[in-house]
């Protein structure tokens, strides 16, 4: 049988990833829960060692699922985004359309929380060949349009608001200095957003 040529072979389907046991799953899930924590309190240099035993398991196991330091901050990056999206869905579904919008912006904190303790090595990843850019690049953007337009359909906020002018404000809170009250000071310029987004409103 005559060997097959390499335009046909790169052809061929990779084999589908043997997914994991129930038990590793748990502990992958638990390592991502634990180190996003770790990242946004302690920054992108947190111990892995101290968060495989807050995850409540060996620091061989964090290895085997994540090779690389780079590579648990791509996942917990990834995993940051996607629940920041399925958050504007449940809100939206859950709340009137203000509440859901002012309640994401402040999970939208917790989110740049994060993304400041990974700074460093989101710019290592964005010099790489990773998609982890081109895939979640204006995916949190589209989810707060969303939120935005339906408030302002709701005459609960002004109807002149540009999403992308409230990304811009919203931006600001990241390059806030990284005080004790961050958290706390952050919560409150959300408030003071969502006032201004109400003056004027027709609801």
């Amino acid at each position: 049988m005559s060997e097959q040529t390499p335009e046909i072979a790169d052809k061929r389907e990779a084999p589908a990833q043997k997914p994991l046991r129930a038990d590793a799953q748990r502990n992958r899930d638990k390592l991502v829960e634990v180190a996003a924590q770790a990242f946004s309190t302690d920054g992108v240099d947190a111990s892995l060692e101290e968060i495989a035993k807050r995850a409540g398991v060996g620091i061989g196991t964090l290895y085997r699922h994540f090779p690389t330091r780079e590579h648990l901050v791509e996942v917990v990056y990834r995993r940051e985004v996607e629940g920041l999206c399925h958050a504007a869905e449940e809100l939206a579904r859950d709340h009137p359309a203000d509440v859901a919008l002012e309640f994401w912006m402040q999970r939208f904190v917790d989110y740049i929380a994060t993304k400041r303790g990974l700074a460093t090595s989101l710019r290592v990843l964005l010099t790489t060949n990773s998609t982890l850019f081109s895939d979640t690049s204006g995916r949190v953007s589209a989810a707060m349009r969303r939120l935005i337009e339906a408030a302002a359909a709701s005459g609960k906020i002004r109807a002149d608001v540009d999403a992308s002018d409230v990304m811009h404000a919203l931006g600001g809170i990241y390059s806030a200095p990284n005080t004790p009250d961050w958290r706390e000071r952050s919560g409150r310029l959300v408030k003071l957003l969502m006032d201004g987004l109400r003056f004027g409103a027709r609801g």
